[in-house]
């Protein structure tokens, strides 16, 4: 007689089971019941298919009603700022301080006189306090954002001079001249892709110049036969030179001597630097524009600068990143590899406890998001078999790692330490 026992269609749990867990209880709250109860009934018939394990019934009803909304998940990638995954990640001050800001807020109010302020002062005191050097700064929505409106008020009709080995692409297909040029600016590029002199550029300055513009490739490295000039060569020129430095570093970091910051820039001679603020400054979306007071002054009174508006949740965050602790970022630029490798080594050991077999072995970070290409950060991962990959991704939460000749790393670099509970409860899950 066949034992039935033996049906893993059997351990399928019931539906009332399900609608029992806390997880998929607190998704009846916000969804329905019935949004809810159809899922779990789609997973249980995938389960009864042999698509999934029926252990796996309850994450994959979880994963189907994620909200179309971004989900949280563990960064075990070892990308430090992965546009993917939304770049950095605030601190819980500038989490704290968009909460507040979500309701009414004085962000165009002094509370003391009653009259209109001018709007994000704080976040704008904050960023000129962290950047001495600049005569004035103006926030916008994001870095893209930041060189439009210097582009559209300061060459519009005009020439911006370029190297070609500067014209970039930023990502999902936009490029820098065509950013350009929507502004009314003409281009004038300068020099080859490998190599361009400042000769070049002293050639083609005249009456019709709007500014010089230095971008940092900060997504690609040219090596070899290669020439570039320097802000401070630039600056001789005699017309105004505008620094796309990117990456959003304020100052000088030791750990990224070749990145530029906003502050050496600033004292080489460029008159206006932009960056983001999203990536090595830890902080929101949002485009940082500083230099000369001027300049600023003409940006921030510039038509466009109402349609790039910074909102005030960012502002918010903002004024938090650079008032408050050390960020998540750069917390995980600065892991001491040892204090990962450590980290590894427990979970390793817990996991063997738990009946699962993982390895601990080092490996290479990377800073991501358009900042310091080519510099690999030494760290220390878990491995496991490749077939946890897909689980731990559609889980909850969902944890992403990477594949590497057929084992998923996970990486610690990103992973905050009080979450490594949480990473051994997904893996377990994930295991079955």
């Amino acid at each position: 007689m066949r034992d039935g026992t033996a049906d893993p269609r059997r351990r399928v749990p019931r539906t009332d089971a399900l609608l029992a867990d806390p997880g998929l209880a607190a998704a009846v709250g916000s969804l329905g019941r019935d949004r809810v109860k159809a899922a779990i009934v789609r997973a249980q018939q995938r389960a009864r298919r042999g698509q999934i394990t029926p252990e796996r019934v309850r994450d994959a009803a979880l994963a189907e009603l994620a909200a179309p909304a971004p989900r949280a998940v563990l960064n075990a990638t070892g990308v430090v700022l992965h546009t993917n995954l939304g770049r950095a990640p605030l601190s819980a001050a500038a989490v704290e301080a968009m909460v507040a800001a979500a309701g009414h807020t004085d962000v165009e109010l002094d509370l003391r006189t009653g009259r209109r302020a001018r709007r994000g002062r704080d976040a704008l005191d904050a960023l000129a306090a962290a950047v001495p050097d600049a005569a004035a700064v103006h926030v916008v929505n994001n870095g893209a954002a930041a060189l439009v409106l210097a582009a559209t008020a300061l060459a519009a009709g005009a020439e911006v001079v370029v190297s070609r080995g500067e014209l970039v692409e930023i990502g999902d297909g936009f490029r820098l001249p065509d950013l350009l040029e929507s502004t009314g600016a003409r281009l004038r590029e300068v020099g080859t892709t490998n190599r361009t002199t400042l000769a070049d550029y002293a050639a083609v300055i005249g009456p019709r110049t709007g500014f010089v513009l230095k971008v940092h490739p900060s997504n690609f490295l040219v090596t070899g036969f290669t020439s570039a000039v320097p802000v401070r060569e630039l600056a001789t020129l005699g017309v105004p030179v505008v620094a796309d430095i990117g990456s959003g570093l304020l100052a000088p970091d030791p750990l990224l001597p070749a990145e530029p910051d906003a502050a050496s820039t600033l004292r080489d001679g460029a008159a206006l630097v932009t960056a983001s603020g999203d990536k090595l400054l830890g902080g929101p979306q949002a485009g940082l524009l500083l230099g000369d007071a001027d300049l600023v002054g003409r940006l921030r009174r510039h038509p466009l600068a109402r349609a790039l508006r910074v909102d005030k949740l960012a502002l918010a965050a903002l004024a938090a990143t650079l008032h408050g602790p050390t960020t998540p970022t750069r917390v995980a630029l600065h892991a001491d590899p040892a204090a990962l490798r450590d980290r590894a080594e427990r979970l390793r050991d817990a996991l063997g406890g738990d009946g699962r077999k993982a390895e601990v072995v080092p490996c290479a970070s990377v800073v991501g998001g358009g900042g310091a290409p080519g510099v690999e950060l030494d760290s220390w991962a878990l491995s496991l078999p490749e077939r946890y990959a897909e689980p731990l991704r559609t889980g909850e939460p969902p944890v992403l790692g990477r594949v590497l000749h057929g084992r998923l790393l996970l990486d610690l670099r990103c992973v905050p330490a009080e979450a490594d509970p949480v990473l051994r409860a997904a893996i377990l899950r994930a295991g079955g």
